[in-house]
């Protein structure tokens, strides 16, 4: 698979590492750009663009900051033997409208759930990275029914140091300066400095089944991704070690492994306490 390199301003690779890649591979079929399946569905007023591939229980792609359907190109065809993936553009983003309005998680998490609704969809698998995983966890705190299970990796609640790698602040200045006339990537980055704002308590209303995944040299601090696991009820947890941010590029066969396996098989919930006690006969 040929990948073209853009070369961009060194502060501009900040960005990057919120949306996932640096080059997007040219694919056949022509993921995020695809006349043949892609589609528009209405969300208080926004054009929301999706796309689906395959069959079998629904697999929903969440992409980060800056990202895009095309941002899964390499992964969507994977998916596509085992599920009915639906891929879409978060507002703001690829070819979904982007209205005048502050922009917000809480708005990106309800246009999931409206395609959800649009497509007479129960509950689905979802996978969410970085932006992705908070909207997730948006959708699953306030329309738990609609997620069977979910894998949010490289998540956080909120935008301060105790979350985030301190390193990255003084970049996200220079960013902030770069984007500021322009008004898509504005909302963007708006994103990033100011949002999200999750209480740890609304995570203890989560009912779904949820993996938390991240790098062990993430962009997301080990002790917020801990933070966010113990705070889930029944979760689990998941560093890859070696990895960052881009879990998924990092180790894609790891991180492919583990998400079949999440998806497709019952989780062991026992503590090492609880086996303990029942081999000993207690």
């Amino acid at each position: 698979m040929n990948c073209q390199k853009k070369y961009l301003p060194f502060s501009f690779l900040l960005l990057l590492l919120f949306l996932g890649n640096i080059c997007i591979a040219q694919s056949n079929p022509p993921y995020g750009d695809n006349p043949a399946t892609g589609k528009y569905f209405n969300s208080n007023g926004v054009k929301i663009y999706y796309e689906i591939y395959g069959e079998g229980k629904p697999l929903i792609l969440l992409h980060g900051n800056g990202g895009s359907i095309k941002s899964r190109s390499d992964l969507i065809g994977e998916f596509a033997k085992k599920y009915k993936v639906i891929a879409l553009d978060s507002r703001c983003h690829g070819k979904s409208g982007c209205p005048a309005q502050y922009l917000t998680y809480e708005q990106m998490a309800d246009d999931v759930y409206g395609l959800l609704q649009s497509l007479s969809i129960d509950s689905a698998f979802i996978w969410g990275h970085s932006d992705g995983a908070i909207i997730g966890l948006l959708l699953a705190i306030h329309h738990p029914e609609k997620v069977k299970k979910f894998l949010a990796s490289g998540a956080n609640l909120r935008p301060d140091t105790t979350a985030v790698d301190p390193a990255l602040f003084p970049l996200l200045d220079i960013l902030g300066k770069q984007v500021q006339n322009d008004s898509i990537r504005s909302k963007q980055f708006r994103l990033l400095v100011d949002q999200p704002n999750i209480p740890v308590t609304d995570l203890e209303k989560i009912k779904s089944s949820v993996l938390i995944m991240a790098g062990d040299r993430d962009a997301i601090r080990n002790r917020h991704t801990l933070e966010i696991f113990e705070h889930i009820p029944n979760a689990l947890l998941c560093i890859l070690p070696g990895t960052t941010h881009f879990v998924y590029q990092d180790r894609k066969k790891w991180f492919m492994e583990i998400m079949y396996d999440f998806f497709d098989n019952p989780p062991a919930l026992a503590t090492t306490a609880e086996v303990m006690m029942k081999a000993f006969g207690h």
